[in-house]
């Protein structure tokens, strides 16, 4: 194998007939071992070699899944995104890959694996945004988010009071902890910041989930870290309620950006998908326009709930029989 190259999985999900999982290959990538300092220069370092990496474009990847083999390509930024049908119905629950990024001639470059969770089509499905939704971010203003990244590491973020708690009663609810509800979340951070999210998120204790992030960037864009557009942030979402078409969804968004108008028009197109949406007042001054978009959802018979600590949200989630305390 070529010790440079590496193969980045991502978690997956699905059922058996539309199993997805993602990941990059790079031709480098900086070597970075987060210490969790709270010394202000360590965790710029850490941050800086994040974004210091290569991408391998247009790789033929291998993806083996028990005796399936998939190929797909690369993308120009050395992303690669595997979509299949199982040819064996598919258990619930986390199921591993293996990605193999090979040369044109078919010798193994370098190999990693993932995992792919498949939930009971009972269950309930949770689509969360991550800043100022369950981390403390201040995502509407850039100077303020990229303080937020460069002072803090993993396990000096702060989380909202209460939202640990209130998302693993989420997992449970009308379920058991060997087949906990899905969580997918949605953020417009790079890739780039797969690991450092996914160390927060576990450091907190915050259920397992797949990550949908933004397109990865190089170093020299590390200042415009976060930015993308209404558009992007609808697509991931779209993609997840496309892949599970019987599954009933719980959104949860803030108003410090645009996710009440994304969320709405989610459940306008797909009411019958949608059992409710949550949305964090971050921003006291957005409530009312924050009020009058969410009950366009209210009119398709969709649960909606403006909440400003975790607490309220819990109470309401009680109030309609999602979780029971």
């Amino acid at each position: 194998m070529n010790n440079s190259v590496s193969v980045k999985v991502y978690h997956g999900y699905g059922h058996t007939n539309n199993l997805v999982i993602y990941g990059h290959v790079f031709k480098f990538r900086a070597k970075n071992t987060q210490n969790y300092s709270n010394n202000f220069f360590v965790n710029i370092v850490y941050l800086i070699r994040m974004f210091i990496l290569k991408p391998y474009p247009w790789l033929k990847v291998r993806l083996s899944f028990y005796d399936q083999i998939v190929y797909q390509t690369t993308e120009y930024d050395g992303f690669f995104k595997f979509e299949w049908k199982a040819e064996e119905n598919v258990s619930a629950g986390w199921h591993q890959v293996k990605v193999e990024a090979l040369t044109d001639n078919g010798e193994v470059l370098a190999v990693n694996t993932g995992d792919v969770y498949v939930p009971h089509i009972t269950q309930y499905a949770f689509i969360s945004d991550i800043d100022d939704t369950i981390m403390v971010s201040h995502s509407a203003t850039i100077g303020r988010r990229l303080r937020e990244l460069f002072i803090k590491n993993p396990h000096t973020r702060k989380t909202f009071p209460g939202v640990t708690s209130y998302y693993n009663l989420l997992a449970l609810s009308r379920t058991d902890a060997e087949h906990p509800n899905p969580f997918f979340y949605v953020s417009s951070s790079e890739w780039n910041l797969y690991d450092y999210l996914v160390s927060t998120f576990r450091f907190n204790q915050l259920p397992e989930g797949a990550f949908l992030l933004n397109q990865i960037k190089r170093w020299k864009d590390l200042l415009k870290t976060g930015k993308t557009g209404h558009e992007g942030k609808l697509m991931r979402v779209m993609r997840i309620i496309d892949a599970f078409p019987n599954q009933k969804f719980i959104l949860f968004g803030d108003n410090s950006q645009q996710d009440p108008e994304i969320y709405t028009t989610i459940a306008m197109k797909h009411p019958e998908c949608i059992e409710a949406i949550y949305i964090r007042n971050i921003r006291p001054e957005r409530q009312k326009a924050t009020l009058d978009t969410l009950s366009k959802a209210a009119e398709k018979s969709i649960h909606t709930c403006l909440f400003t600590d975790s607490k309220e949200a819990m109470s309401d989630a009680v109030k309609i029989g999602l979780i029971n305390i």
